[in-house]
C-alpha cells in the first residue's frame, strides 16, 4: 500500500483514494478533476494513493478528519476540492501557467445535475420510482446536449445574413479545455462506464 509521505518533504503531492487493491488509483471523479487541472497547468506533482480501509496513521496526522482527495502544496495542506481548484487557478497563473477558467459563466454549470440524477437512478431500490428517475436523468443529459449544440456568443457572427448553425466547439466553453470540463468529464465517464457494465451503452 502506498501511503502519504510527510508533506514537508514534498513540493506538491496529491493524495487520492486507492482502488480495490489498496494501491492502484481509485475511481474518484473529484480526484480526477484535480489531476486534470494539475496536468493541464503543466506542473510536476506526486500522486499518492491512500487505502481508506486501512486508515493510515500518517493520513490522520496530515489531514485529520479528511478523506482524499487533498493536496499538499509547498508544505500547506488543502482539503476542499472547490477551494483547491480556486487556489491552483490563482497560484498557477499566466504568464507561466495557462488560465483554465471558463469565459462563459453558463459553461460552469452545464451538466452540473447529471451526476446527482445518475446516482439517484443507479442506487434506487424502489422499482416504482425507476421511470421518474430515468426521465430526470434523460432530461439532464438532453439539457447538456442542447448546451453543447447551441453556439456560444463568440461563435455567432452578428453581421452574417446566413441562418444560425449549431456549435462546432470541442468542449464546454470552446475549443480549449477549461475548469468546467475538468469538473464534468470524470463524472460523465463514470456514468458511461456504469451503464456499459449493465449492458446499456
Amino acid at each position: 500500500n502506498t501511503k502519504c509521505k510527510n508533506a514537508a518533504s514534498e513540493n506538491r503531492d496529491m493524495c487520492r483514494k486507492a482502488g480495490s487493491d489498496g494501491e492502484s488509483i481509485g475511481n474518484c471523479p473529484f480526484s480526477q478533476r484535480l489531476f486534470m487541472i494539475l496536468w493541464l497547468k503543466g506542473v510536476m506533482f506526486n500522486v499518492t494513493t491512500v487505502d481508506l480501509k486501512r486508515k493510515p496513521a500518517d493520513l490522520h496526522n496530515l489531514a485529520p478528519g479528511t478523506h482524499p482527495p487533498f493536496l499538499t502544496f509547498e508544505g500547506e495542506v488543502k482539503t476542499d476540492v472547490n477551494k483547491i481548484e480556486e487556489f491552483l487557478e490563482e497560484t498557477l497563473c499566466p504568464p507561466k501557467y495557462p488560465r483554465l477558467a471558463a469565459k462563459h459563466r453558463e459553461s460552469n454549470t452545464a451538466g452540473n445535475d447529471i451526476f446527482a440524477k445518475f446516482s439517484a437512478y443507479i442506487k434506487n431500490t424502489k422499482p416504482e420510482a425507476n421511470a421518474a428517475l430515468e426521465k430526470g436523468l434523460t432530461r439532464a443529459l438532453k439539457k447538456l446536449d442542447d448546451y453543447l449544440n447551441n453556439p456560444l456568443p463568440d461563435e455567432i457572427d452578428a453581421n452574417s445574413m446566413e441562418e444560425e448553425k449549431g456549435s462546432n466547439r470541442c468542449f464546454l466553453d470552446g475549443n480549449e479545455f477549461t475548469l468546467a470540463d475538468c469538473n464534468l468529464l470524470p463524472k460523465l465517464y463514470i456514468v458511461k462506464v456504469s451503464f456499459c457494465n449493465i449492458g446499456v451503452c
